[in-house]
């Protein structure tokens, strides 16, 4: 009996889209500085800090985060698969699987794959493209890792492409490849054979992923954010060359460039698309063509018989040419029968340079070497192990899509979520002593291009720190490392054009730098607000420690040993902000915490409660280190236990002291008062933060648990139900009736869904699962029906508009699936 390979089974839970349907009126932008790149963004491939690359529903590549830290979003079309089909004694048909040609007048020789049309009667609504109307082409799937596209009504033959790079949790090594493995399944349905080719072409870009601009201005925008100029060297492909190999059973075109130094230098290195050669298939290339042509080049022989030229050239490209590759596989597929044919894309950028000379090599090169000279192995390495692959990231997603009280929607957007560990500007740096598995970190946004928000985390690490947590605490120990040191270069506060000290000794830091400067190193990269005031980001800190200490199993000594020094500083730092030694730090009157264009004035239910939890987690934490002293690693220094104990003892007369003041000032019956000192009435949704983090982490409750309760009901109702019939999400907040007290507020009347999925995981500690779904549900169908798909944004608006796109906050939703797990029974 001939072995038939299995057709591809597709999660029902995936995210999907008919190819090429467009959106009618998809949210846009709030500010006009704001990124809006439109709604064509498709699953990003490529693992994590070795730059990604998108692929859009329409079936173009038009994402391009090869450089780390920076965004370019275009299509490049001669960077496509294209099919060839002729069935027996029938006419042949091709067609390049984008449903958008290029809007320059090239490759005009190829023929465009068509969308789907919203009905039957509809037309292209360009007169000059004469591709047939076909209501349903096929579809598109998204479930990260995994994506698919499903090709039917064109070709007779049943097509289908699945896409994925190597990532599943727990991976330390794989999840860090540069690589791009897809995966064509092509069933004969039919009677009668079917000859089938797949083409891959590529245009060499290597070099394009570097900064123009050697030395880049630093500009305030018209928000208040710092911003850099960043230009691509796009199309500067001078000295590009193209290889055709063979090797054994593989083959492919490596896209290489002319080197003028002796040391790799960023931008610098390969790609390579590949496949299998094997005596049922043949394999046709042409390793030069011009893809700012027609494309007759490869289009004609192609379109005719499947076939391609066999050229090879290796000349490099002379100064304004561009040149791409290609390579076709041809088969003939019996009646009934099914092939597998895999492809693979593979690119080696070793280098990441920040400010100039300031050069890290990326995480992947730990395992394939730094000289930029290894595509090939890459390759080899994708070809040897995808079908592995495959079956582990399986492995880690079937487990939960197997979950009966899980509604599909929400393991949808579980997984889809986790897109911004690779498509988020995420840089990860090579392994040394100090940092064992390299230094990690994940843009605020792609507007706000600094790593690792430490306020914005606090939710959005949920998913790095249960899946990934050694990442996590490696994020978290350079904030530990950051907490001491001091910077005191004056900066200009955008908020209100004051002048403040970028970063003060023992003061948390809000980020760990941007990739214009030195991450990691060179923290407090945003100047909107003076972040060294801010009541929360040293609570953020100590909190995120003990939750990735907990979520770990509660056995990582050493990394509470890692950090204790810190969070000592650190909670000194911020008791000093309590200006009348109540136990409670103030908030100042201005903008001085995560919700930065909230004035808050006095003692805060936000912060303040995040104080009392912190104090709780540094006692649980300093208790541990007595009973574990000393440390087993003889690199770690530990203070004496009379000095960790001196610091319980304070912490606990702090707490004992603020604890019933918290209760007291804020709480009116109903749920608690934004602040002591403004007098609102509003309803804050995330005003109990605190005690959320209280229950996760198994610490004394800071309030009465009725209050509690009533409190996030007076949230559901006020800042969900009654905003908005509950369509959109929880406003941050309103009137007890839903209403503004300010029409023209910002920060009050968005929906901020990693907030709003934080909110649903304290729902689900309190016993309201119902509820928690029915918030969830509301914000992620107004990301995915609305063409935020993959760049899922801080905010949106009743009005249909986003602030803030690809946002690390929202993977909060992990959170929720955490208390799903732990309240389940």
């Amino acid at each position: 009996m001939i072995y038939q390979p299995p057709r591809p089974k597709i999660p029902e839970c995936s995210w999907k889209r008919p190819l090429g349907l467009g959106w009618d009126k998809p949210y846009t932008v709030r500010y006009a500085s704001n990124l809006d790149d439109g709604p064509w963004h498709g699953m990003p491939l490529g693992g994590f800090g070795a730059g990604c690359i998108g692929r859009s529903p329409r079936g173009d590549f038009n994402l391009w985060h090869l450089d780390g830290g920076e965004h370019t979003f275009r299509s490049l079309p001669a960077c496509q698969f294209s099919i060839f089909e002729q069935p027996a004694n029938s006419p042949a048909q091709a067609y390049a699987l984008s449903t958008e040609p290029p809007e320059d007048g090239t490759l005009n020789a190829w023929q465009w794959y068509p969308a789907k049309q919203k009905s039957e009667g509809a037309t292209s609504s360009d007169s000059s493209d004469c591709r047939p109307v076909i209501p349903n082409t096929g579809t598109y799937h998204a479930l990260y890792p995994r994506s698919w596209f499903l090709y039917n009504g064109v070709f007779q033959t049943e097509l289908t492409c699945e896409q994925f790079s190597p990532i599943w949790a727990g991976c330390y090594q794989e999840s860090s490849y540069p690589v791009a493995v897809f995966e064509w399944t092509a069933h004969n349905p039919t009677d009668v054979p079917i000859t089938l080719s797949i083409m891959f072409t590529w245009q060499n870009m290597v070099g394009w992923f570097t900064n123009a601009i050697r030395d880049p201005q630093v500009q305030v925008r018209d928000d208040g954010s710092p911003v850099y100029e960043y230009q691509p060297r796009w199309g500067d492909s001078t000295g590009n060359y193209n290889q055709w190999i063979v090797d054994h059973f593989r083959v492919g075109c490596l896209l290489d460039r002319v080197r003028l130094h002796d040391q790799i230098q960023e931008g610098e290195g390969q790609l390579c698309i590949s496949t299998v050669a094997n005596p049922s298939l043949e394999v046709f290339y042409h390793s030069r063509w011009n893809p700012s042509s027609n494309g007759a080049q490869v289009w004609s022989t192609f379109a005719n018989d499947g076939s391609l030229g066999d050229t090879q050239n290796e000349t490099p490209a002379e100064p304004g040419e561009q040149i791409a590759a290609a390579i076709a596989v041809r088969l003939t597929i019996r009646p009934g029968k099914t092939r597998k044919i895999p492809f693979i894309l593979a690119w080696d950028f070793p280098v990441t340079e920040f400010s100039p000379d300031i050069n890290y090599y990326r995480r992947y090169t730990d395992f394939f070497g730094r000289t930029g000279n290894n595509a090939w192995s890459i390759v080899r390495t994708a070809l040897k192990h995808h079908q592995l692959w495959q079956e582990r990231i399986q492995a880690w997603q079937e487990p939960i899509l197997k979950r009966e009280d899980l509604p599909n929607w929400f393991k949808m957007a579980l997984f889809n979520e986790l897109y911004l560990l690779s498509g988020g500007g995420t840089i990860w740096s090579a392994a040394d002593e100090r940092d064992p598995v390299g230094q990690f970190g994940v843009l605020e946004s792609l507007d706000y291009r600094w790593y690792e928000s430490l306020d914005v985390r606090l939710y959005g690490s949920f998913a790095l720190a249960m899946l990934w947590p050694r990442l996590d605490k490696a994020v978290l120990e350079a904030f530990a490392r950051a907490i001491p040191t001091s910077d005191e270069t004056p900066r200009i506060i955008g908020y209100n054009r004051a002048k403040a000290i970028r970063k003060a000794a023992d003061a948390t830091p809000h980020d760990l730098g941007a990739a214009n400067e030195h991450p990691w190193e060179k923290t407090n990269y945003t100047s909107y607000q003076d972040c060294n005031q801010w009541k929360d980001l040293s609570c953020d800190f100590v909190l995120q420690v003990y939750r990735d200490f907990v979520l770990t199993g509660a056995k990582d000594i050493d990394f509470l040993w890692e950090c204790w020094s810190a969070i000592v500083k650190t909670l000194a730092y911020l008791k000093n902000f309590d200006q009348d030694g109540d136990g409670i730090p103030e908030n100042s009157g201005a903008p001085d915490q995560t919700f930065d264009d909230w004035q808050l004035r006095g003692i805060s239910a936000y912060c303040g409660g995040l104080w009392l939890t912190a104090l709780a987690a540094a006692i649980a934490m300093g208790e541990i280190l007595i009973d574990n002293y000393p440390p087993v690693s003889p690199l770690l220094e530990a203070p004496a236990p009379e000095s960790i104990q001196k610091h319980l003892e304070l912490y606990r007369q702090w707490r004992e002291q603020a604890k019933p003041l918290y209760q007291e000032k804020l709480w009116n019956g109903q749920y608690y008062r934004l602040d002591s000192e403004s007098g609102s009435d509003v309803v804050m949704a995330d005003q109990l933060c605190g005690q959320f983090y209280a229950q996760l982490l198994g610490l004394p409750n800071i309030v009465p648990p009725e209050c509690a309760q009533s409190a996030l009901k007076s949230v559901y109702d006020a800042c969900f139900l009654k905003f908005h019939n509950g369509q959109l999400g929880a406003a941050n907040g309103v009137r007890p009736d839903g209403t503004p007290v300010n029409p023209d507020d910002t920060h009050p009347l968005e929906v901020w869904t990693g907030i709003n999925f934080g909110l649903a995981a304290f729902l689900i500690q309190l016993g309201m699962k119902d509820e928690a779904l029915q918030l969830a549900e509301a914000v992620v169908r107004q990301v995915y029906q609305n063409g935020l798909q993959f760049r899922t944004p801080e905010a949106i608006t009743a009005a249909g508009t986003f602030r803030a796109g690809h946002y690390l906050r929202a993977m909060a939703i992990w959170a929720v699936y955490q208390a799903l797990s732990k309240y389940s029974g």
